[in-house]
């Protein structure tokens, strides 16, 4: 989509008489990307539907305040984004264990899930991914799974490309070493 094209659809996400089916049309392009952006984040398919679902939900009622600094895209990633990272902590809150002690739950249950389409490599990715800190988890699971390019993931977090390449070097020098010693 262009860029005039895309002000131009914003211009009918956030018209009264347009907004509904506008938004039909966003949910239709952006659902599955999203949604595996989500999964990639909390790893269980009902929560990343849940998470999906209220991420639309916060972008048609905020529309309004989309100022066209950034694709909207990234504006719905980043919201996707924020959401999942909050809905994980929040869970881990509610069951009373760390971050860290959460997702290794989530990891274990992934193996049963029949959702995970994954054979025993990518379960060890997931794995090694899992050790990693937040940011760089993010970036790496942007990168690699979304095929992101620095520029939008830089869109999304609200940082330098510079630091975002930083990041994924680290990520990847510690998925290596990692994979290397399992």
């Amino acid at each position: 989509m262009s860029a005039s094209e895309e002000e131009q659809f914003v211009q009918q996400l956030q018209h009264s008489q347009t907004k509904d089916s506008a938004f039909r049309e966003l949910i239709a392009q952006n659902q599955s990307i999203l949604y595996y952006h989500i999964r990639s984040i909390v790893l269980d398919h009902e929560d990343a539907d849940d998470v999906l679902q209220e991420t639309f939900i916060k972008a048609y009622e905020n529309i309004h305040r989309f100022k066209g600094n950034s694709k909207l895209s990234s504006w719905l990633f980043r919201i996707a984004t924020n959401h999942a990272l909050d809905f994980v902590k929040q869970k881990s809150k509610m069951q009373k264990v760390s971050l860290e002690d959460y997702n290794q739950q989530i990891l274990d249950q992934l193996e049963t899930d029949p959702f995970f389409n994954g054979d025993e490599a990518t379960l060890l990715l997931h794995k090694a991914i899992a050790t990693l800190p937040e940011r760089q988890q993010l970036v790496f699971k942007m990168r690699y799974f979304q095929e992101l390019d620095y520029q939008s993931i830089s869109a999304i977090l609200e940082t330098s490309v510079g630091a975002l390449k930083a990041s994924y070097h680290h990520a990847m020098k510690k998925i290596e070493l990692f994979l290397k010693s399992n």
